[in-house]
């Protein structure tokens, strides 16, 4: 039976990337999907391509300290948002209402509710944030993309399932055709760097200052910078003289995983799950200032199950990060041990796992 499913899925890679993929599975499976995103320019660049879904906007929220002089501004911008929901859901008339996580997600989950319709939460991280905390009260099932997570929503239905991985990505890319978009050569190593969704200014100077430990190993790179840092790091690969494809994002993320040998990452649940679909030795490094410090506990499941390096921002100097370059490079059989170790934490068929259960009538069990 076709159903209707409304996903807030906005305002950052981690959430949007996810949340496009359990719409893939649900739009083949002929239900009609809604998605709610923010009004952040990652978010547009992110559904390029993706004119066929139907969406809204609302403005981005992230909740400021309870006496901050920008809680008077928050509380507008959530308004805002939970009218422009109810709205959108009198039309709509959702079934379900699947959250993808963070403050943009609770004014869906709650004006879905206020309509007598079910409400769901993806909390993709090791540990939740304060609005999954919260949002997890107004829905029937927290869907977790780690177990380590389910022992913080003691009181809620959980079920694991994974961070769900975009049908884009799946799809196969042929290796040498990719290598000539990015104008690199078959002959050398490539290095994929990615800051994340918003880049990582810290993660982009700790690369540039290690790299020239390893200019000798025949490598090139690319480097997905964020809008702040692209000439900085052009500068560097030229004065280092390594061959470099440099851009502030770049919306085919397929193309880099077919090409890259290797990768310096954040640790975000989106780009984790990515990188263990395909097997892509990684150096971990988490952004230091996220909530909860949850990427840096993400990244801690993928080093105790062998399938990353992890080192933190502030530890990078020293030579550190320059010698567990220089290893994962000189050494395929360290490499190949991440890359086996990464597939078996492969998320699968998350994002049919999910729709399993938003779609079925009676939910899931804990």
């Amino acid at each position: 039976m076709s159903r209707n499913i409304a996903i807030a899925c906005g305002g950052t890679g981690g959430h949007l990337f996810p949340g496009l993929a359990v719409a893939e599975v649900l739009r083949a499976r002929g239900h009609r999907v809604l998605l709610v995103v923010s009004e952040k320019e990652i978010d547009a660049l992110a559904l390029r391509g993706h004119d066929d879904l139907e969406r809204i906007t609302m403005p981005s929220v992230g909740m400021p300290g309870i006496f901050s002089p920008k809680m008077i501004p928050f509380v507008w911008r959530f308004l805002r948002g939970f009218v422009a929901c109810r709205r959108a859901f009198r039309r709509f008339a959702p079934d379900a209402v699947l959250g993808m996580g963070g403050f943009t997600s609770t004014a869906p989950i709650l004006a879905g509710r206020l309509l007598g319709v079910p409400a769901f939460l993806h909390e993709s991280n090791a540990i939740p944030g304060k609005a999954n905390l919260l949002n997890a009260r107004f829905c029937r099932a927290v869907l977790l993309g780690f177990e380590d997570c389910a022992r913080h929503f003691p009181a809620a239905r959980t079920e694991v399932c994974g961070t769900p991985v975009r049908a884009s990505l799946r799809a196969p890319v042929d290796r040498s055709s990719a290598l000539a978009a990015f104008g690199l050569s078959a002959d050398r190593l490539t290095l994929a760097v990615m800051g994340g969704s918003q880049g990582a200014h810290g993660l982009n100077e700790a690369v540039l200052r290690a790299l020239p430990a390893v200019a000798g190993l025949a490598l090139q790179v690319i480097h997905l910078t964020g809008g702040a840092d692209a000439a900085m790091a052009e500068e560097s690969y030229r004065r280092l003289a390594i061959p470099a494809w440099v851009s502030a994002f770049h919306h085919d993320m397929g193309g880099v995983f077919a090409v890259a040998d290797a990768a310096v990452s954040r640790a975000g649940a989106s780009s984790l799950s990515e990188l263990a679909w395909f097997g892509t030795p990684a150096i971990l490094i988490p952004y230091p200032h996220a909530a909860e410090d949850h990427q840096t506990l993400n990244a801690a499941v993928f080093q105790r199950a062998g399938a990353a390096e992890m080192i933190r921002e502030n530890e990078t100097g020293g030579g550190r990060l320059d010698a567990m370059l220089y290893r994962l490079f000189s050494s395929p059989d360290h490499r190949r041990a991440l890359s086996e170790a990464a597939r078996r934490l492969a998320p699968g068929d998350a994002a049919e796992r999910i729709a399993d259960v938003i779609t079925a009538t009676g939910g899931t069990s804990s």
